[in-house]
């Protein structure tokens, strides 16, 4: 249920009043703590490898010193740069010439080209381990029976991210590439969820089965292949077949204003990361544990929003291109900002996609049901478990999450009985709000938590959550 109404303007303005003060008061105790942190990382006697490991240099005229701890953020913009724009850029000429020239044979030319490059980036090894994975996967989808196709891909997923099977087919792929390790398993990790999603639609066909050509097309398709986002191939399949290519009205100009904006938020979270130690300060807790209360929640909600941030960028840089070729991508992550229900807390569209449409609404019908409702959330969450690949945090996570989602389920339902709607029916607005809103922050806060696992430590999270939550001095 939503609000009645929307917030009066004098208490929406006092609420972002708040807020910005709240953030501005520990963004000052941060900003100090990073300039402390990088003071003492010019003395040769400091006893913090783990700081000395993240803390680079710099910018070198402005004298300041860079938070390198995020390894994907540093791979993208340091040895993966010129691949990304060499590959991708070679993408959109071949793609542009084509749909000029032959635009009913253009997902033929994307796949050819993303095969190549798959190619001489990983090697032949990879690309016949890929293909040996597609190929078991198709041979499984023309039986048509969904529970099978379900099984083999869920193992094809667990040969990735289970040992000690993911090693031993790592150990096939060798070479000197410094990236070579976060390619295989990205690579290999979306390429099933790919295979899977085309043998279940492939089920769901009436007359005949799709084309071993139909799925290398699906899954060689470049700009989604390594780092995603997922989208269903039904949707890629309808899309990339479409002969007569037309833009919308202002199409260009909304794809230009995109660009503009990705490349505006990587500029800025370039200087955030030279003048706030958002990554790195977490990782040791005797320096955190000396942070105020304020301090501490701040850079646990930072790390939140630049998690968004850097999805937002990932995924809006490949979802332009995949634009420049008329296909209409998953939308964006939705801001941290923005969330105080469960059921909206994924920062990967096309992931969350997925899971709905071929587990979780599967399973759940209208998601009335609490009994099916707790089968569909977990059946998603072990799915989840095994594509995040399982290790002790990743559990803690699922399993909080999972909780997360059910009691929201439990709450809403308990509270839409008779006795509990008259009541709210008899409220004033106002008051209604501020009910609402007490529960929201508290399913605000549980959201936070729980992600705080997922990106820094069970330690800090433990940490901020007494702080905050138990003593809240």
């Amino acid at each position: 249920m939503g609000i009645k109404t929307a917030l009066p303007t004098y208490e929406l303005g006092l609420y972002f009043l708040v807020v910005t003060c709240a953030i501005a008061y520990s963004g000052m105790e941060i900003f100090e703590s990073s300039q402390g942190l990088a003071d003492e990382l010019g003395l040769e006697s400091i006893n913090r490898k783990t700081f000395r490991d993240n803390i680079k240099p710099g910018w070198h005229y402005f004298g300041r010193k860079m938070d390198t701890a995020d390894f994907e953020w540093a791979m993208w913009f340091s040895s993966f740069r010129n691949f990304i724009i060499f590959a991708l850029s070679g993408h959109v000429l071949f793609a542009k010439i084509c749909s000029m020239t032959v635009p009913q044979h253009r997902s033929v030319v994307y796949m050819v080209y993303g095969m190549l490059t798959v190619l001489g980036t990983m090697g032949t090894t990879y690309l016949t381990i890929i293909l040996a994975h597609c190929l078991v996967l198709y041979t499984i989808a023309i039986t048509k029976q969904k529970w099978l196709c379900f099984v083999a891909g869920l193992c094809s997923l667990a040969s990735f991210k289970v040992e000690p099977f993911s090693t031993w087919q790592s150990e096939f792929v060798t070479g000197t590439f410094d990236l070579q390790d976060v390619l295989f398993y990205g690579g290999s990790g979306f390429s099933i969820m790919r295979c899977m999603s085309f043998a279940l639609e492939n089920c769901e066909r009436k007359d005949g089965n799709y084309s071993i050509f139909a799925l290398l097309k699906y899954n060689f398709y470049l700009p989604f292949f390594f780092f995603g986002p997922i989208m269903t191939f039904d949707r890629f399949y309808e899309q990339v077949h479409v002969s007569e290519l037309r833009r919308k009205d202002y199409e260009m100009w909304h794809i230009r204003l995109n660009a503009i904006i990705h490349l505006l938020a990587i500029v800025a979270v370039d200087m955030f990361f030279h003048y706030f130690y958002i990554l790195t300060l977490p990782s040791d807790m005797k320096f955190v544990s000396r942070l105020s209360d304020w301090a501490l929640a701040g850079l646990a909600y930072s790390n939140l929003v630049y998690d968004w941030v850097k999805a937002a960028v990932m995924f809006g840089v490949i979802n332009t291109i995949a634009r420049l070729d008329h296909l209409d991508p998953p939308q964006p992550p939705k801001c941290i900002t923005m969330l105080y229900v469960f059921a909206e807390t994924h920062f990967d569209r096309g992931i969350n996609d997925w899971l709905c449409k071929y587990v979780y609404d599967y399973l759940g019908g209208n998601h009335d049901n609490i009994l099916k409702e707790l089968v569909a959330t977990i059946s998603t969450f072990l799915v989840t478990t095994l594509w995040l690949g399982p290790c002790e945090i990743v559990y803690i996570w699922s399993i909080c999450n999972c909780f997360g989602l059910n009691f929201e389920l439990w709450v809403q339902q308990f509270f839409q009985l008779k006795p509990f709607a008259s009541m709210e029916g008899g409220m004033s607005e106002a008051m209604s709000r501020r009910i609402r809103a007490f529960f929201g922050a508290a399913n605000f806060w549980a959201i936070v938590l729980y992600n705080i696992l997922a990106l820094n430590s069970l330690d800090f999270a433990l940490l901020v959550s007494r702080r905050i939550l138990q003593l809240g001095k």
